[in-house]
This record gives C-alpha cells, structure tokens and sequence, in this order.
C-alpha cells in the first residue's frame, strides 16, 4: 500500500526538462507540496537553516508538526517520474501487464509467430485470477521501482483479470490507464477471442464501468479503449468502439505499423482503406486522445493524416529491436509536429525500465542516423524529455505531470548515485553510477541516463504518496546516508 499524502517540503537539488531541448537544474530549492500532491510553492537559494523553514511554513500557513521534509543529499537530486505509455513523471505510455511474466522471452520469432508462440498462451492463462494477481502486483512493483509513476497498460480480453489489473495499481498507488484487449476477429486463436463484437463492447463497457465504481474521479485510474491492432478485431467491433470512444470521451490505444508483415495483412484485409493509419480513421478511432504503440513503417501519408487528427505515438525501442521489427524514425515524428513518449512494451521490451528505454530511443537513433543523417540523432535531453513531459502529452496531462512547476502533480523520485571519494571507498549496491569529486554536476544525469537502474530510485511518489522506498543491504549508517530525510 501507498503511503498518504501529507503536506510535504522537498529540499535539495531539482532536475528536469524544460522543453525538448533543455534540462533544468535548481540547487539549493524548496518545493512545497500540499496534501492533495499539488505543488503549491517553489523558493529558490532556499538556506536550509531552520529559521528559513518556519518563515516558509508561515506563509504557507502550514503547522509543522502536519509537515513532512525531505532532502536531498550529495550525490541525490529529485527527478519527474515516468511515463510507460503502453506503461515530468516517468510514464511508460504502452505496457502488457499479462505478459510480465515473459520479460526476456521472444527466442528468434517476429511478432506475428511471437503473439502465437508466447504471448496468446500467456494471456489467455491471466483468466485464473490467483496467476493474474501474482503477475500483476510483481509487474506493478517493479515498474514503481523504476520510477515509473504513470502506466498505460494493455490488460487481456478477460473483464475480472482487466479489473484485478485496475484494482492493484490503485491499491499501489500507481497512476494508471487501464484498457481491456478487443479482439473478436477470427485471426486470435480459438481459445482466446471475443465471442462477437457485441461480446467486445459489452466487455469494454463492464470493465470502464468498473473502474467508474474504484476511482469515480479517475484521480489514478482512468480506462482507455483498446482494439488490440487492426488484425485482431473485425470491423463491426472497431465501429463499435469508435462510437463508444465518442460517446464517453474515453482515450484509445492501439498498435500501427509494427512489422511490414502486419503492415502487409492489414492492406489485404481492408482493402477500402487507403493504408493502416485510414483503418482506425474510418472507424472512428483515430483522434486527439489515441496512443499508436510503434509507428515504424509509416507512410508520409499516414504521418500526415495522423498529424491532422492529432495522435500520438509510442516510441517501443526495446521491442522493436528485440523482435526485429524496425527503427522508427522519430526525429521525423517530431519534426513533423507529432507528439511522441516512450513504451516499454514488456514483453516485446525485455525491461520494465523507461530509464532502459529512453537510452535505447537515443541508440536507434543513431542507428537511423546511419542510414540517413546526423539530425536523425536523439540526445540525452531529448529521450529524458520523451519519458516525462513527452508521455505526459500523450495521456493529456501535459499541464499536470512531467515537470517541477507550480499547480503540477508531486509524481517523482530521488535519485541517489554513489559518490567515489577516494580509493578506499566502499563498492555497495547502489548500482552502476560513480560519480567522482572532481566532475562537474551537470554530468551525473548523463551517467544515470547510461548506467542507472533500479538501485538509483530511492524512493517514488505519485500524486504525493510514498509508493516506493529502496530497501538496502548493509549498516545503518550506509543506510540512513542514502534514505530521504523526514524530520
């Protein structure tokens, strides 16, 4: 369970990105949190002498013994959560829960052999709610561990697993998009389809419904509408859901042009519509709120009419990479004015890490450089922005998550990276990051974007609950250095 809000003050140093382009650094601040996880105040060349701290809860109006502070150490600076959207705040904008377990198995298959290989079986198993639960909460632990604060999962076709699914990231405390597969089209196995379009929609309206009765504000859980890809659903179904998506203004997520042999499928079984990206657009399911997982094998046309109907994309490095699918070309996404975030897409992705992902989008990248030109390249700022602000325009919480700013949502972690002294300082688990006493800080979030992992997340909160507190192996004096401070 999350722990729950209080008024908070946050001391130290603050790193995020200002825009595409730039990362913003504030030392010696104080970020004032309220009890709802809003940040109500930011004081710059804040003096952490006590005198300085009641003259800030005075005017905050706040009675310090209501008040938590934390601050950070050397070597510590807080940073945006994460945005996994599929899975600022790190937000992992496109993420299969039912597939955690599988993390690292795909053998030498593509996508479509993939799906019928490993991830249909899996799935279908998440219908045994004990398995689904063991799965989920280990899936959901582990992507809060990462710093990811916000996650736009895919659930499975089963209405009481997708449920489970939303259960659980609110009783972690996890902000979360949860979407119930669609696929009735003949093409899924037997064993694991929608009976009938009519079966697709009333299952999508149970599971929203359900979620309405757990987070009626949809304060951390919200639906989103979820025809699997073209493939997997027959066009009745997709007019369906297209009608319901504008009835209800409920978001929509959805793959596009993943691997050219879907690609290829996808024209022969709609013929009608003049490429992929037209298929959800004449079924109603292309708009301002659709997330498209991938995006690899885009037209010009397709990009240009995804830009008019103000779409989104997941950029899936990992997966794209792991299941030979291709190297989306995302600097030609963003030139062309179309907003991007990053996707774990476990299990296609091996890791449930967007700090894995975003240096992977700076890699392919590269790799898309080679055949074409240097602007092709992402840097540090630009990948770190895709993970954080980025998302966040994909889940249309642009104004509330990704940065540190006044009326923005308190979704963060503390960084901690281990500070090299001299020659006999001790090598603890605190992950792969030495930063030396003669580098100059604006290097450690280069080292952490590199070599960071999981070990570097001291503790995570969203919406200004503690979800998560690294637990660490040795004394207590090691410990209490590493921990945040509440006093």
């Amino acid at each position: 369970m999350s722990e729950p809000a209080r008024k908070s003050i946050f001391i130290g140093t603050f790193i995020f990105c200002r825009d595409l382009n730039t990362l913003e650094r504030l030392k010696d601040t104080a970020i004032c949190v309220n009890d709802q996880g809003v940040i109500v105040a930011i004081e710059r060349k804040f003096k952490q002498e006590v005198q300085f701290t009641q003259i800030l809860l005075s005017r905050l109006g706040w009675i310090d013994s209501e008040v938590v502070i934390c601050r950070s150490e050397e070597g510590q600076f807080f940073f945006p959560g994460f945005i996994d959207v599929m899975k600022g705040d790190i937000v992992d904008t496109h993420i299969h829960a039912p597939q955690f377990s599988n993390s690292g198995i795909f053998g030498q298959t593509t996508l479509l052999d993939w799906l019928n290989k490993y991830t249909f079986p899996t799935e279908g198993s998440m219908e045994d709610l004990s398995k689904a639960r063991q799965v989920y909460t280990r899936c959901i632990q582990r992507t809060l561990s990462h710093g990811t604060t916000t996650a736009v999962y895919f659930a499975t076709r089963h209405v009481d697993a997708s449920n489970l699914l939303a259960d659980i990231c609110l009783a972690k405390g996890q902000r979360a998009f949860i979407g119930r597969c669609c696929m009735d089209s003949e093409l899924n196995p037997v064993y694991y389809r929608d009976l009938s379009p009519e079966e697709c929609i009333n299952d999508t309206r149970a599971s929203i419904q359900h979620i309405g009765a757990i987070d009626p504000q949809n304060k951390l859980i919200t639906p989103i509408i979820t025809p699997r890809f073209a493939l997997s659903c027959t066009s009745h179904a997709m007019h369906a859901l297209g009608l319901l998506q504008k009835e209800t203004g409920i978001p929509v997520q959805t793959h596009i042009s993943e691997t050219k042999a879907e690609v290829n499928l996808v024209r022969e079984l709609f013929p009608q519509c003049a490429n992929y990206a037209d298929v959800y657009d004449q079924h109603g399911l292309l708009g301002e709120k659709t997330i498209l997982a991938h995006a690899v094998h885009l037209t010009e046309e397709e990009c240009d009419l995804i830009k008019i109907r103000r779409s989104k994309i997941s950029h899936c490095p990992i997966s794209n990479s792991a299941l030979a699918s291709g190297q989306a070309r995302v600097r030609w996404l963003l030139e062309k004015g179309i907003d991007v975030g990053l996707g774990s897409d476990v299990s296609g992705g091996y890791s449930t890490s967007i700090l894995e992902t975003a240096r992977h989008a700076l890699l392919v990248s590269r790799h898309v450089a080679m055949h074409a030109n240097d602007e092709a390249k992402l840097s540090a700022e630009e990948v770190l922005y895709l993970a954080t602000r980025g998302g966040a325009k994909l889940v249309g919480m642009e104004k509330e998550l990704g940065a540190f700013e006044v009326g923005m949502i308190w979704d963060a972690q503390l960084i901690g990276l281990s500070r090299c002294r001299d020659e006999t300082s001790p090598t603890e688990d605190d992950g792969l990051v030495d930063i030396f006493s003669w580098e100059e800080d604006g290097n450690q979030i280069y080292k952490w974007l590199f070599n960071g992992d999981d070990r570097n997340s001291l503790a995570v909160w969203v919406q200004g609950n503690l979800v998560h507190q690294r637990n660490f192996r040795g004394n207590l004096t090691s410990i209490g250095s590493k921990l945040p401070v509440h006093l």
